[in-house]
């Protein structure tokens, strides 16, 4: 089990998991559920939620954190397994002062960390993380008549697929379709197929058989290819394929031909424009397709792109007053019924566009053109910074010579890996072949000037 540390202990999405990274130990787990209870010493007598999904390592840091907040007088509510988005949905629906998601989302098993969630459901503060961080050294048990308590949340999944329903039309009713469920035997194999059952689908279930080391294993929206032949093999009207802690979600249509989150933008943000549920536009990355942001521009629908990441998403949406933002990943956040991106509520909400209009996902998508796209990691010396690489003289001449080949139909982006010496390399335009052929031009270009530095 190993987990990344970034610049700061707290990377953009909390402390998550990657190969290669100093292995979390349950100490390391104690302390910081220790800090995090003193951190949050405005709430006396407060509880913590605490979820997680499937991988078996969940069980040894769920204990240390409970056993760090209880020694600093916090009280602890434990879920078991349940995705990301219902994590911070109960946290914020409920009393808690915070909530930890233990997962390391769409990473293989052996990985593992921690989302925490504000008391409003929302990625904790800076200020808040910072002065985690600075107890962290610190480690000390209150008095036992102050130690916190743990409780069972029974209900916790039910309220979740309440939840879910709610965000709905009452209309809603699935008895015609046939739609493949693939939760990556992570945090949804209980409460996915629980929903679709609820709205009368028939559910065909796949990745739904965790055993503790399977998830994301050939499977879910990371290998979107086994949700393809699936809906293929059964004939389905359409897939769904969630990552392992269910924040993230790719379709597939009734062909086999897989919507990413960049279709799915396109088509909630259509509707919501119809519907009068989307502001005044949808806010995208650097890495959305450029097909995306000129469909919205023929629409009149704004577009406006972010870094990558979540919450940098989160933070242009909250900039312009935009409800609906998200990452070609399938990370979809809606803030009209969410505060973090949710798979299962994404799904169903495409799934209420097909029901309302009667027509298919791929007659949803079929008016957005989706332009050739590719993208590489590209290691560097782990002892040159990657800004020096992005700032060689070879680099930018490589990347000038590449947009003006592209001549304006195309684009392209280099950015440095937020946990690993890589450079990433994206070409965009019309000519897969041509796009193939630039992106290993830039790929030269950088390995050239690594080497050289």
């Amino acid at each position: 089990m190993n987990s990344t540390v970034n610049k700061r202990y707290f990377g953009t999405d909390g402390i998550r998991g990657r190969v290669g990274e100093k292995p979390i130990t349950p100490e390391d787990m104690l302390h910081l559920g220790w800090a995090t209870g003193k951190a949050l010493a405005l709430h006396p007598g407060g509880e913590v939620l605490i979820g997680k999904d499937t991988r078996e390592s969940g069980y040894m840091m769920e204990s240390a954190l409970e056993s760090g907040l209880s020694a600093a007088g916090m009280g602890v509510v434990l879920t078991g397994p349940l995705p990301t988005p219902a994590v911070a949905f109960l946290t914020r629906t409920s009393d808690a002062a915070a909530g930890i998601m233990i997962s390391a989302s769409h990473n293989p098993y052996h990985d593992n960390g921690v989302k925490f969630f504000s008391s409003d459901g929302q990625k904790l503060s800076d200020e808040l993380e910072f002065k985690i961080e600075t107890l962290l050294a610190k480690n000390q048990t209150v008095e036992s008549g102050a130690l916190g308590k743990a409780r069972r949340h029974t209900r916790a999944a039910d309220d979740y697929v309440d939840y879910c329903l709610e965000q709905v039309g009452a209309d809603l009713d699935l008895k015609d379709f046939t739609i493949v469920l693939d939760c990556a035997h992570g945090a949804a194999y209980e409460v996915g197929p629980k929903l679709l059952n609820k709205l009368g689908a028939e559910v065909v279930l796949a990745g739904a058989l965790p055993d503790g080391k399977n998830i994301n294993d050939e499977c879910g929206s990371v290998h979107p290819q086994h949700i393809s032949e699936l809906v293929k093999k059964h004939n389905a009207d359409l897939g769904i394929a969630l990552d392992g802690d269910a924040d993230r979600v790719v379709l597939a249509d009734a062909s086999g031909k897989i919507v990413d989150g960049d279709g799915i933008l396109y088509v909630l943000g259509v509707y919501g424009q119809r519907n009068l549920r989307v502001a005044d536009g949808i806010v995208g990355t650097v890495m959305s397709n450029l097909g995306l942001e000129l469909a919205c521009q023929e629409r009149g629908i704004a577009f406006e792109r972010s870094s990558v990441g979540d919450r940098h998403v989160l933070e242009k949406m909250y900039a312009n007053s935009w409800t609906l933002g998200g990452e070609a990943s399938g990370h979809i956040i809606q803030l009209d019924k969410s505060t973090t991106g949710d798979g299962l509520l994404t799904a169903i909400s495409v799934l209420e566009v097909m029901h309302s209009t009667g027509r298919t996902l791929a007659e949803l998508v079929s008016s957005m053109q989706i332009y050739p796209q590719s993208m590489i990691n590209v290691p560097i010396n782990g002892s040159v910074s990657a800004a020096i690489v992005l700032g060689d003289e070879t680099v930018i001449n490589a990347v000038r010579e590449v947009e003006s080949v592209l001549d304006c139909n195309g684009r392209v982006v280099l950015r440095p890996s937020g946990t690993e010496p890589v450079i990433r390399v994206m070409v965009e335009g019309v000519d897969a072949e041509q796009v193939e052929t630039l992106v290993e031009q830039l790929r030269m270009a950088v390995v050239s000037s690594s080497a050289k530095h």
